[in-house]
C-alpha cells in the first residue's frame, strides 16, 4: 500500500465521491474506499479524517464541480426559458445514459439517506436548495422580461415546482426509470410554467 506521501489526495478524493454518489454513505464502507482508492486506512484517516470527513470532502467536491456549475450555466446563460429546457434535457441524458446513468444525484440522494440528519450535510444539502432554485427563478426573471413567461406566473413557485423537479428526475432515474418518460414528465411540467414556448 502507498503511504501519504505518494498519492495525490485530489485524484483519491475523486475516486471517493464516485464511490459515494453511486453507493450512498450508508452502506459504504472504510475498507470499501481503501479498496477504491487503493490506499490503506492509515493514509485515509491522515489525510481526510474519518468517515464522516470523508464524506463531507466528497460531498463537497461534488457540489462543487457538478451541481453549482450546472446551476451557474441556469442563471448566467441569459437566455431565460431555453436554458432551464436545455438544464432539464441535460440532467435526464445524464441520469439515463452515460457511465454515470442510475446514479442520481449525490445531493438528492443524500436527502432520502441517514446521511442528511448530520446537521453539517443538511447544511450542504440545504444550500443546494437554494442555488438550484435561485438560478431557476433568475432564468425565470429573465424569461419574464423577454415576455416568454406566461401572464400570471407565481415566479417563486414556479422556480420551487422546477427545483422539485430536478429532484423527481434524479430519483426517478436511479430507480431505473427510462429517459423518454422522464422527457414526457418535464415537457409537462414545464408546460405548467409557461416554458413550453420557449426557443433556442
Amino acid at each position: 500500500m502507498p503511504d501519504i506521501k505518494h498519492f495525490d489526495p485530489d485524484e483519491a478524493l475523486d475516486r471517493v465521491v464516485r464511490l459515494f454518489w453511486e453507493h450512498g454513505a450508508a452502506t459504504t464502507s472504510i475498507q470499501a474506499v481503501a479498496t477504491a482508492t487503493g490506499l490503506n486506512r492509515s493514509s485515509l484517516y491522515a489525510t481526510f479524517g474519518g468517515k464522516r470527513e470523508l464524506y463531507l470532502a466528497a460531498l463537497r467536491r461534488y457540489l462543487r464541480d457538478h451541481s453549482h456549475r450546472a446551476f451557474a450555466f441556469v442563471a448566467e446563460d441569459g437566455r431565460g426559458l431555453p436554458a432551464i429546457r436545455e438544464f432539464f434535457a441535460g440532467l435526464v441524458e445524464l441520469r439515463c445514459t452515460g457511465p454515470y446513468a442510475g446514479w442520481g444525484c449525490m445531493a438528492v440522494n443524500a436527502h432520502a439517506g441517514s446521511e442528511r440528519d448530520d446537521p453539517e450535510v443538511r447544511g450542504l444539502l440545504d444550500d443546494h436548495h437554494e442555488r438550484l432554485r435561485g438560478a431557476m427563478r433568475t432564468a425565470l426573471l429573465t424569461a419574464r422580461a423577454k415576455g416568454d413567461l406566461s401572464p400570471g406566473t407565481d415566479v417563486d413557485a414556479a422556480a420551487e415546482t422546477l427545483a422539485l423537479l430536478a429532484y423527481g428526475v434524479n430519483l426517478r432515474s436511479r430507480a431505473g426509470a427510462e429517459a423518454a418518460g422522464l422527457r414526457r414528465t418535464v415537457d409537462v411540467a414545464l408546460g405548467a410554467v409557461g416554458a413550453m414556448g420557449a426557443s433556442g
